[in-house]
């Protein structure tokens, strides 16, 4: 049955809504693309902003290099251009991008000239298209210009080529990010006539540069690198724009690449060609290079050599990884099949001759046992060995363990070899020579064990010729009088050297697990500790034992405070070269900085950001007393491990704070409300007696004389409000633990706001009221009562708040499915920015007002509303005064039937 599901892949789906609202929060990039200088790309660059510019757009330019050519110059006449930030740097000043005032500026659309540019030395990034990622996560808009040569999967092919090899490169994820690459193409010939023309270099420099690099063979091939790159993109454009469209479902396994790195020359070309692949593939790919036995004694130049390659695959896009293991082909093999890789991609040996025959190149042993997974071979240049390089020193796969010295292992071999003898000397009366083989044996295996495979090859050899020399006739003579005593040798000497190779091998075997072990015994004692911390000093001091003696750090670990900015670091880590200009940068940005880094990797400690599930909580700054072994791959996932932990440890203990604060403020508010409503009940009746108290004065006998019969006005007066603000205490109360029950009715809005215009009638008598309630207002399910309260409530504001002979205005509109109302005034309005927060308990506009209250009202306003599932909000009309807007659902009236 041919499945006709066409119905598109939900992780898919998933994965391309992130991706668009990824690229929804960040700047655009477009890349203005040629194959050499002088093609017109900054020509072509300028003409579009002009041209965008016209058109009512925001254009400023960065940073342009016109390189003398007037007629680029030109094209700068009208746009505005961002001052050039001056850099001394070696007794000279240099005009540098100012990335600081782009920032603080933040147009629209950014130029910003030769992405591939380094920046000066103490710059915050050394390349400029890393200034450009930071311009775009800032939301800013950037046109840019690049030559094929600049493209780091390129740069070896260009070198090829040209004869040049070009120093400024960029990583081809950020020409693959680009939202859009503009294509300047030129012929050679155009080029060349420019050139002569004095149009691209002054005329000495064009001249020169015809007869190197702007020969007319190099520009054909450097345009057909642009164009087909440039088509790469297109076509993966295309694709993209098929799936989206759901043109043709494919149904493929994806693509995987294991790229191996190894000590010899020519990893470099080996991990651009393997980037090559995989955009030719659209695939993921992986760097890895395996450490076994044979490799345990690399030279410090070879070990910075394989860092380094290692950290240009992670640059190319690559993830990378070292691996331990006894024999190279079944360390990838197994690590290619637990990664479910479909290709393998290898150097090409460089071994000949008897070496070759002795042991197959990797590329034949892996195309031998490989079944399912194809092999790329590349070639790679030979590379001459610096004096340096040729120096071996031992491999250090622990950094806590120290090496040991290679010559005395070979000085104990003899030793051994000597105590062996003496002590066979000792019991040769009762033994014969087989016993005493076994003797020499076991020294072999103790030399093996303790000093590695070396120095017990050595012992092998020397144990057998002692064997021949003072036991097997004649004696003290390395003469043999029976043939036979030859196989004898042959036998020993094999059976020593398999020993040997066993044991050193077990010994590094041993060495990898213990290091395994240690690693993740450290990672689970350190969660233990921090899921036991329960403040953030508690987790700072359990990370600061754990990391320190780990990783061989002074370490410091900084905290937000509610403002976002990072604390200072304890009084004890004041002797740190500790910036925090950095740390914070890190905080903001959620990337790693300083030592060993692209972000301003001159800095003296390594800055890691403590991210968590929720947010970034911190940065943890690291000064590692050796540098290699912090940034070694295995070292390096392993801090990013116990960052991740102390940042759920954060993270965790927040929440508890959190609920601890949300738990003490619940209790605190059941407290308050409770105490309020008890005394709400025993205050109302008092209240109420002496209010009617005071309206009996004047009843229970003669007329009372004007003093104190405005003595009872005040006391009656007085009484009323405060009974009024009782009831507004024990309402408040009722609202917030859910014990009111509505009273809905269908019934027409204007009744419910004649009802409270009724009540305050002396209070509104001093002001001008306008009510305009439509005739084509629906009828409102309400709670006439509590409804009553709310515009009682707004219309005492805003009698209370503006002056006698203010305007109060009373409005309402139907907005379908909604109606909404507002009252508003002229008066002083509300204090701005607190529009929101005045509707909260207790609070009031102005602390020292003179007018009466105690900030409840307007939370009462807003519960009631609320609990008629409609709205409440406050602001200031443009015109001047205060303006609060009401909306209620409007629900389906019951239909009224016509009279009979």
């Amino acid at each position: 049955m041919v499945d006709t599901d066409t119905r598109p892949d939900p992780d898919a789906l998933l994965a391309r809504f992130e991706a668009d609202t990824e690229r929804a929060r960040k700047g655009r990039l477009k890349v203005f693309f040629g194959a050499c200088p002088g093609v017109g790309k900054t020509y072509a660059m300028l003409s579009a902003a002009r041209t965008l510019q016209s058109q009512g757009s925001e254009v400023v330019v960065g940073l342009v290099e016109t390189h003398g050519r007037s007629e680029t110059a030109q094209l700068l006449d009208g746009l505005e251009l961002l001052p050039p930030k001056v850099v001394p740097y070696q007794g000279r000043e240099l005009r540098e991008f100012d990335l600081d005032a782009a920032l603080a500026r933040k147009p629209a659309l950014l130029l910003v000239d030769e992405l591939a540019h380094s920046n000066v030395p103490g710059s915050r990034h050394p390349k400029r298209w890393q200034d450009v990622e930071e311009l775009l996560a800032a939301g800013i808009d950037v046109w840019t210009t690049v030559n094929v040569q600049h493209l780091e999967s390129l740069n070896d092919i260009v070198g090829n080529i040209t004869g040049i090899q070009v120093r400024e490169t960029l990583p081809d994820r950020v020409f693959e990010q680009a939202t859009e690459v503009a294509l300047v193409d030129l012929t050679p010939d155009e080029l060349m006539q420019r050139m002569k023309e004095g149009k691209v270099y002054l005329p000495q420099q064009a001249e020169r540069a015809i007869r190197n690099f702007f020969r007319k063979g190099n520009l054909i091939a450097l345009r057909e690198l642009a164009l087909r790159r440039t088509a790469d993109r297109v076509d993966a454009q295309m694709r993209e724009y098929r799936t989206d469209q759901a043109i043709e479902t494919v149904w493929q396994a994806k693509e995987r690449l294991l790229a191996c790195i190894g000590p010899g020359a020519g990893g470099d070309r080996l991990v651009r060609a393997a980037a090559r692949l995989a955009a030719d593939l659209h695939a993921d790919w992986i760097a890895v290079y395996v450490e076994t036995p044979a490799l345990q004694r690399l030279s410090e130049a070879n070990r910075d050599k394989i860092l380094k390659t290692l950290a240009l695959a992670r640059e190319l896009g690559a993830e990378t990884a070292t691996l331990a293991g006894q024999e190279d082909t079944q360390t990838l093999l197994a690590y290619a099949v637990s990664r479910n890789v479909s290709k393998l991609v290898v150097g090409k040996s460089l071994r000949t001759g008897l070496s070759r025959m002795l042991r197959a190149p990797l590329s034949d042993r892996l195309s031998a046992l490989a079944e399912d997974v194809d092999v790329y071979v590349v070639a790679h240049e030979a590379e001459a060995r610096s004096p340096a390089e040729a120096v071996s020193t031992p491999f250090i796969l622990d950094p806590e363990s120290v090496p040991m010295a290679r010559w005395p292992g070979y000085a104990w071999a003899g030793v051994a070899c000597a105590l062996a003898t003496v002590l066979a000397q000792l019991v040769s009366p009762w033994l014969d020579l087989a016993n005493i083989i076994m003797l020499y044996l076991l020294g072999v295996v103790a030399v093996a064990v303790r000093y590695g495979q070396g120095p017990a090859i050595l012992a092998s050899f020397l144990c057998v010729l002692a064997f021949d020399f003072f036991f097997v006739p004649p004696k003290l003579s390395f003469s043999v009088a029976d043939t036979r005593h030859l196989l004898t040798f042959t036998i020993m000497l094999g059976v020593g050297l398999t020993i040997s190779r066993v044991a050193a091998s077990l010994r590094y075997q041993t060495r990898v697990a213990m290091y395994r072990e240690r690693r993740t015994r450290a990672l689970n004692e350190l969660g233990r500790e921090l899921a036991g911390a329960l403040l953030p000093a508690d987790i700072v001091d359990i990370s600061h034992h754990h990391l320190e003696g780990l990783f061989q750090s002074q370490v410091c670990i900084l905290l937000p405070d509610l403002q976002e900015k990072l604390h200072a670091p304890v009084p004890g880590h004041k002797e740190l070269p500790l910036d925090p200009a950095i740390a914070q940068w890190v905080y903001d940005h959620q990337q790693p900085a300083g030592m060993g880094t692209q972000s301003l990797p001159g800095a003296p400690m390594y800055y890691l950001p403590l991210r968590a599930p929720m947010r970034t909580r911190g940065v943890l700054a690291l000064l590692p007393s050796q540098k290699r072994p912090l940034f070694q791959p295995e070292q390096a996932r392993l801090l990013e491990t116990f960052a991740a932990q102390i940042a759920l440890a954060l993270e965790r203990v927040h929440f508890v704070e959190v609920a601890q604060d949300a738990l003490v403020r619940m209790e605190s508010e059941r407290l308050r409300n409770g105490l309020l409503s008890a005394l709400s009940h025993d205050l109302r009746t008092p209240l109420t007696v002496l209010a009617g108290l005071a309206d009996s004065l004047p009843l229970a006998g003669p007329p009372l004389p004007e003093a104190q019969a405005e003595i009872a006005q005040a006391i009656r007066a007085e009484s009323l409000r405060t009974s009024t603000l009782v009831g507004n205490l024990l309402d408040m109360a009722r609202l917030q633990e859910g014990q009111v029950q509505l009273k809905r009715e269908w019934q027409p809005l204007e009744e419910v706001v004649g009802a409270s215009l009724q009540t305050l009638a002396a209070p509104l008598a001093r002001h001008e009221v306008v009510v305009d309630l439509p005739a084509d207002l629906p009828l409102l399910e309400l709670d006439s009562v509590l409804m009553e309260r709310v515009f009682c409530n707004l219309l005492e504001n805003a009698a209370k708040y503006t002056p006698a002979g203010s305007r109060i205005e009373i409005g309402a509109r139907n907005e379908g499915d909604r109606v909404s109302i507002t009252i508003a005034d002229n008066g002083p309005g509300l204090p701005p920015g607190r529009e929101e927060s005045l509707f909260e308990k207790f609070t009031r506009g102005q602390d020292e007002s003179p007018v009466a209250g105690v900030g409840l009202g307007l939370a009462i306003v807003r519960a009631i509303v609320q609990a008629h599932k409609g709205t409440a909000k406050g602001e200031n009309r443009p015109e001047g005064g205060a303006r609060f807007v009401i909306t209620l659902p409007a629900g389906q009236p019951p239909v009224v039937p016509p009279e009979t």
